[in-house]
């Protein structure tokens, strides 16, 4: 039986409730048994309560510190201990749980996975930030402790089903798979005028606004490259990302025998998230169960940069290391923030993120987490004024 102790980190996001709703399921059907020690959410303070009752979770952390008093109100009488505050987060996140969901977003959830990997534990991560910025203060966080990392992107996901760990010398190259968003057809001279609804308007998959928006500038895509260039140990010029838009392949990885080994399934986070959880084990899941004949066929096209300028801006940071990639992924978090709320045209987007990949300097260079953070947070300020400068021109 599949035993686990779990921390999630951002349970009440849409990973994190899918990671709640499988270790539920798994514990019921007696396939499992898992113990929730941990729960950790940013601001939503009945979410959190409630799931931290329903899980029989240990502790439970709220991010803002004015909400401490709330959440203790509310697990009254429970046993559950309650914190507030981001030393209540890193709390959670040094429990002796043996399994841990990292699914905080954006940079505040790089210090919490570093905290846990220290330990030990088993890692599974759905938190671009944590490799995109801080790739090498993860992985060195990790083989000290000697925890594995699991990835919980559907992409990398699916390398890590088929990728030989033992023998990476046997692999050609790594093959990402990309729907290419909703604008996939569209020329670049179109998109001019493309509103948050429209873009937030994935064809396959049901994500949150900035990861469909990511999704429609294929900058989740060059992020995704920039992750697995530190999850597996293939040089980075053999990654290499297609277009695939019934997104049933979810990754391939090409031997050099010529084999070619993928993995598929229905467009459904709830796999990726069910694979980490019980690695090496595997667990049931309410997947709809993929049906190849009403699939029919599977269609695949080149990777645009000219269509897609935030594939090649990805592309170009990781090439130049360092902290470019924290850049990248900064100035990009900022642009989409304010084409979100209607302050920045579309096409822009890349615009603001190419702007601060050619003016922001780092005030200190480094892999560790203070360098990142100071970097990230230099790169937001030059974005926003960026977008301001832009706004002002009209």
């Amino acid at each position: 039986m599949l035993k686990r102790r779990a921390t999630i980190l951002g349970a009440t996001g849409s990973v994190g409730q899918t990671t709640l709703a499988l270790i539920d399921a798994a514990n019921k059907a007696r396939d499992a048994e898992i113990e929730v020690v941990a729960l950790t959410a940013n601001s939503k303070v009945d979410e959190l309560a409630e799931a931290a009752k329903a899980s029989g979770a240990k502790f439970a952390a709220i991010a803002n510190p004015h909400a401490g008093e709330e959440l203790a109100a509310r697990l009254v009488g429970t046993g559950i201990k309650s914190g507030a505050g981001k030393e209540a987060v890193l709390e959670a996140a040094a429990m002796d749980a043996d399994w841990v969901m990292a699914a905080i977003v954006g940079a505040a959830g790089i210090e919490p996975l570093l905290v846990a990997a220290e330990r030990g534990a088993n890692i599974a991560f759905a938190n671009k930030e944590c490799l995109v910025c801080a790739g090498d203060a993860v992985l060195a966080a990790m083989e000290r402790g000697g925890g594995k990392l699991l990835p919980v992107d559907s992409e990398h996901n699916a390398i890590f089903q088929v990728y030989d760990f033992e023998r990476p010398h046997r692999i050609r190259r790594l093959i990402l798979t990309a729907s290419g968003g909703p604008f996939r057809e569209r020329e670049p001279d179109t998109l001019r005028g493309i509103t948050p609804a429209e873009a937030v308007k994935h064809p396959n998959w049901s994500m949150g606004a900035k990861i469909s928006v990511d999704s429609a500038t294929m900058m989740n895509k060059g992020l995704e490259r920039i992750e697995a260039a530190y999850l597996f140990p293939t040089p980075k010029e053999k990654i290499e990302i297609v277009v695939h838009p019934q997104s049933v392949i979810h990754s391939l990885v090409d031997y050099v025998d010529g084999s070619v080994l993928a993995q598929l399934g229905t467009p459904d986070m709830t796999i990726p998230v069910a694979s980490a959880l019980a690695w090496p084990d595997r667990v049931a899941t309410p997947a709809e169960q993929l049906d190849l004949v009403k699939v029919g066929h599977m269609d695949f096209f080149p990777a645009d940069e000219r269509r897609f300028p935030a594939l090649r801006l990805a592309r170009e940071s990781l090439d130049e290391g360092g902290l470019s990639t924290c850049i990248l992924n900064a100035a990009n978090e900022v642009a989409v923030a304010a084409f979100l709320k209607g302050h920045l045209p579309f096409l822009d987007i890349a615009g603001v993120t190419e702007h601060c990949l050619n003016h922001v300097r780092p005030n200190q260079d480094g892999p560790d987490l203070e360098a990142v953070l100071a970097t990230d947070k230099l790169a937001r300020e030059r974005a926003w004024e960026r977008v301001e400068e832009l706004a002002q021109r009209g």
